[in-house]
């Protein structure tokens, strides 16, 4: 099977049942979440069957997923589902803070270090802004779930959050040319 187009089936599947089960039961959390978190878990084992691995962030994602959407069904509470993705931001930033006391080198460097070739420097700025991000973007979860609307907020998690992430990015270019390391 296509690497590109399993990476994309177990990305974006989950969260295309959960918006069809969102959007045909009338906007019903309790009714999306169970297939969400079913096509998730399928999309680990898929994965794995493919791949015989699962990355971690897919795997801490999908345990965050069952976690938190079993928790919003068992108390009938959205809040666990609202505040889900400011757990996960808030662990990756500390992931990148404390990950180089028990790493002795930035997590960035670790994870990315083979595709991207940077001075020290580099990496510890990127890392910087990387957690400042993460933090911000917790906030502003926080912010869109206690300020709008549940339907505001499933969309502003997809549709607003991906492309904060993607532009966060690309403004992160001028600091990787910066700090490349030529081979």
């Amino acid at each position: 099977m296509n690497k590109s187009f399993l990476k994309f089936v177990t990305d974006f599947g989950p969260l295309i049942i959960f918006f069809f089960y969102y959007y045909d039961s009338d906007k019903n959390l309790k009714v999306a979440i169970p297939p969400f978190i079913i096509a998730t878990i399928m999309s680990l084992i898929i994965m794995w069957f493919f791949e015989k691995q699962i990355p971690k962030v897919p795997l801490l994602s999908g345990v965050l997923i069952t976690f938190f959407g079993g928790l919003t069904i068992y108390f009938n509470n959205p809040i666990f589902i609202y505040i889900k993705p400011t757990i996960i931001n808030i662990l990756f930033g500390l992931a990148l803070i404390f990950g180089r006391y028990f790493t002795n080198e930035p997590v960035l460097k670790k994870i990315m270090g083979k595709t991207i070739l940077l001075t020290d420097e580099g990496w510890s700025i990127l890392t910087k802004r990387w957690v400042y991000f993460f933090f911000a973007l917790a906030i502003l979860n926080e912010f869109v779930w206690r300020t709008q609307s549940e339907e505001f907020w499933v969309n502003f998690k997809v549709w607003g959050m991906l492309p904060i992430t993607f532009v966060f990015t690309a403004f992160q270019i001028s600091i990787i040319n910066k700090h490349k390391i030529n081979e």
